[in-house]
């Protein structure tokens, strides 16, 4: 399978990647399925992929968890070493395209104080959706290439 191929199979699409990158073969090694496990376990265990409902939970702390990624992230890949970089190659692509652009806006704002406005608590959490989405999808493909069933889904929503 190729790279491009597992994007798309998860909807990961209209990330900005080289061509040449998606065209590659996926093999992954023993230590990238170890890696996505790790972190699909993060992702899979945090407000990253549970919903958040409005009477629940406070925007900081959800802005924070989502943060708290690029250092699991890095965690991961430095315990598993050179021999993840496949894993890396997909990692840090979603960190930088997907993570950051999510957390580099609404940490300005909440330095602003935008979480003591109702509107802007909305606004998070809408954005949190779309984020949540996104990451839902990023959480199956890492529970394919870690060859372990997918239990994105296991609960049923109460939303």
């Amino acid at each position: 399978m190729k790279i491009k191929d597992l994007f798309e199979n998860w909807n990961l699409t209209g990330l900005k990647i080289k061509a040449s990158f998606l065209e590659m073969e996926w093999k992954p090694s023993d230590p990238d399925k170890e890696a996505a496990w790790d972190l699909y376990v993060e992702l899979l265990t945090r407000i990253t992929t549970q919903p958040l409902p409005d009477e629940d939970g406070v925007e900081q702390t959800a802005l924070d968890s989502i943060y708290a990624l690029f250092g699991i992230t890095r965690e991961t890949l430095k315990a598993h070493g050179r021999s993840c970089i496949q894993f890396a190659k997909i990692a840090i692509v979603v960190l930088n395209q997907v993570v950051r652009p999510f957390t580099a806006k609404w940490h300005r704002k909440s330095q602003n104080g935008a979480f003591a406005s109702p509107e802007e608590c909305q606004q998070f959490r809408q954005e949190l959706q779309i984020l949540q989405t996104q990451l839902r999808n990023y959480t199956r493909l890492l529970a394919e290439l870690a060859g372990v069933e997918d239990l994105t889904e296991i609960e049923a929503e109460n939303l």
